[in-house]
Order: C-alpha cells, then structure tokens, then sequence
C-alpha cells in the first residue's frame, strides 16, 4: 500500500512537451500514461537528480535510488512525511485521513519501530508458509481460467484471474471464511478508491476494521493455521504487538498486495502479448516462469515511483538534499537504466543478473514479494500453458489508471480463440 495521493509535486493537469521543470506535468498526461518509459529515459540523460521549482526532487537513475532506499536519512515516517505534504501546500485529506487509521505500521515508521514491527511480521509471514500456498494458488488459477473458457472466448483478464487470484489467495492465507469473501472483496474495492470517494472509502475502512478485530478476538480463543493466528501468537513475546498494531498490521497484510498483484499479471500478460518471441520461449519452456517474472516485473514495473522525505541533509548525485524535502524515487526508471541493465528497453525472460527495484530494496523490501511471485508464476504459467491462442481483443482500446505512481490498465480484453 502506497502513502501518496496519486499526484506528483501538487500537479494535477498537464498541457505541453516533456521538460525537467515539468516532470510531474508531463507524467499526467496521456501519452506518459500509455508509456512513461521514454519521459524517464529523458529525465536520466538530462537531470537525474531534478529539484522541481516546489523544491521535489526526483531520482531516476538505478545506483541513486538504491542508494536512497538503503539509506535512512531518507524517512518513510507518516508524520514527517504529513509535514513535507503540508508544507507544499498540497491536498491532504485522501492521504492523512487514511494514514491516520493505519495507524503507525512497518509501511509508515522508520527504524526501530519499523525493525521491531517487521521481525514481529517475519515470524508469521514466513517463506514456508508461503510456498505451502503453491498448491492452492494453483487450484484456484485453474478454478478461474475454468470459468473464464466456460463463459465464452472473450474475457477481461483482470477481472477474470488477475483480480480474483490475489483476493481468493490472501483469504485462504488469513483464514478468511468462504462465506464472509464476497464482503471484503466489495470492502477492498470501496477503499483501494480512497481518493476518489473518501466517505465511502472510510464506511469501508470502517466496517472492514470491526470485521477485522472479530476475528481476532476469534482467534485468540480459537487458533488456527493461518497467518493471523501466527501474528496473534506474536503477542506472548516481549517486543509484542500492541493491540492496535496487530489489527494495523493485519490490515495492511492483507491489503497490500492485492493490487499490485493484480497489476502484476496484467501487465506481464500484457508484454509478453507484445512480444511473441519471448511468449514462445515460455511456451517452449516453462520451466522459464519464475525467472520470467523476476523479468516481466523489471520491465513493467507497477508501482513506477514510492516516496520518501529527507530526515537528515544528505547528497546524492552531487547535490544536496535538506531536511523536510520531499524525494520521488522512479523505481521505473531505475528498472530501465541502461548503466544496470544491457538493452533495457528490450523484454528478455533470460536475463542475467536482474536485480531490479520493483519490490523496493534494503528495511522496506515489499514483504509480500514472495507471495507476489508465486502468484505471478503460477498464474502466467497456467495461462500460456492452457490457452495457446491468448491475444489481445482486436480492436482493443487499452486504458491506464491515473495515477503516475502506480501502472495499471484499467481493463485488459483478451480472446482465447483457438
């Protein structure tokens, strides 16, 4: 889950050619939408590391941004990061109402706080119970490209599997009962729109969380195997969760991943359509799929940007960076630097060494990464595999959400016509 509002630098409209002095301009309009990848490529060449005229800056070059995302002079705290917002003078209510029910959790502290809660997590998110989940993922991806032959050879891939999957699979991980599923999808739905309809976003937030601590108390007195059980069961340590954080940090487990998963599909289904070479060499070899993702996420990348706000003055890039600025890291930028990455611009499932940023890096790496993965293999796999004459819908329109910070189409038709 991002902490951002779904703008750039205050910007909300754009007219004109990309330029450094309108970076967050140029990302909002409609050909950066289709393909922002070039306005990176730009921004690298001419001004990697660019202070915009409200005194943002923005980081596009893959040895800055690693950096940064190790380095903790660069906060992820929510009040620090409230502050530097305020002081732009930007629109506030989507972001700081929903922080302010998270709460303080892993995604929003920094160091210790965000040590002790992250450890607290890595005892229940473990990557064994993760890889216990393969089974099941696949049972379900099956379950849905059942459906989705069964209804006819036209489908929207992400409201058939892509959608689905990542909800079915984080119910059965929680310990979510079948019956009660139907209601946090429609809860997921309303308040993933927080910036769009805050009122019925938060009567969302507000159900969800009542339904959240019931099964915790549950829990408590009925243990099961399942992850909220193990978070539970945290609490007997010394450096336990607090009340308020167990329920913070089992709502953002669980909400985290589910769009980014979701995106993660789409838009690797999307690439490999785009390029029937590499397509083939998938078919040809499945054994490839879990290398393929690592590839297909380094080439898409859905969430294109996080943010960070500088705590302590630091350099980077020869240029100094002081207290309370706020710093956009381009995780897709990074994802195509040709000082890292040979030919990056070209899709390659074999790829060397491909240690992209998609999933962040150093105390936030997306703790959910794995589970993320496991998903995408399965789900990519089983598509090339059972529906050999997958392509797009002749004549189809895409359409990217948005948001500059998040690449994601807000539909993605596809025929399976032999």
């Amino acid at each position: 889950m991002t902490t951002s509002t779904g703008t750039l630098d205050g910007a909300r409209t754009a007219a004109g050619p990309a330029r450094p002095d309108d970076l967050a301009a140029a990302l909002l309009t409609p050909e950066a939408r289709r393909d922002p990848y070039p306005f990176y490529a730009h921004m690298r060449t001419t001004d990697p590391v660019h202070r915009s005229h409200r005194g943002v800056w923005y980081l596009t070059r893959y040895a800055d941004v690693e950096a940064a995302l190790g380095d903790l002079r660069l906060s992820n705290d929510r009040d620090r990061m409230t502050r530097a917002y305020t002081a732009l003078g930007g629109d506030l209510k989507a972001l700081s109402r929903l922080t302010d029910r998270l709460g303080r959790v892993m995604t929003n502290t920094d160091p210790p706080d965000h040590a002790r809660l992250r450890k607290l997590a890595n005892r229940a998110f473990t990557a064994r119970r993760v890889e216990a989940l393969r089974g099941r993922v696949q049972a379900i991806v099956d379950r849905l490209v059942d459906e989705a032959v069964a209804a006819g050879p036209d489908l929207d891939l992400i409201e058939a599997v892509a959608s689905p999957l990542p909800m079915s699979v984080v119910c059965e991980l929680f310990g979510i009962p079948d019956e009660d599923r139907p209601r946090v999808q429609n809860w997921f739905r309303r308040f993933g729109r927080l910036s769009e309809d805050i009122d019925k976003s938060e009567a969302a937030i507000d159900q969800y969380e009542e339904y959240l601590s019931g099964l915790i108390r549950e829990r408590r007195h009925r243990p099961g195997d399942d992850l909220i059980s193990a978070l539970v069961a945290t609490q007997s340590h010394d450096d336990r969760l607090t009340d308020s954080e167990l329920l913070s940090t089992c709502f953002v487990l669980i909400t985290a991943g589910d769009e980014t998963t979701t995106h993660l599909i789409a838009n690797s289904v999307l690439a490999l359509l785009r390029h029937p070479d590499q397509l083939a060499r998938l078919r040809a070899d499945p054994a490839l799929a879990r290398a393929a993702v690592e590839e297909l996420a380094r080439y898409d990348t859905v969430t294109q940007a996080i943010v960070r706000v500088v705590a302590e003055d630091l350099e980077i890039g020869g240029r100094t960076l002081r207290e309370g600025e706020l710093v956009y890291l381009f995780l897709g930028a990074t994802n195509r630097d040709p000082a890292r990455f040979e030919n990056p611009d070209r899709l390659d499932l074999t790829r060397p060494g491909n240690r992209h940023l998609s999933f962040g890096h150093g105390p936030h790496f997306c703790l959910g990464a794995p589970l993320a993965k496991l998903q995408a293999e399965i789900a990519i796999g089983t598509l090339v595999r059972r529906l050999p004459g997958l392509r797009l819908t002749d004549g189809a329109v895409l359409d990217w959400r948005p948001n500059p910070l998040q690449r994601r189409l807000c539909a993605l038709p596809l025929t399976h016509r032999p």
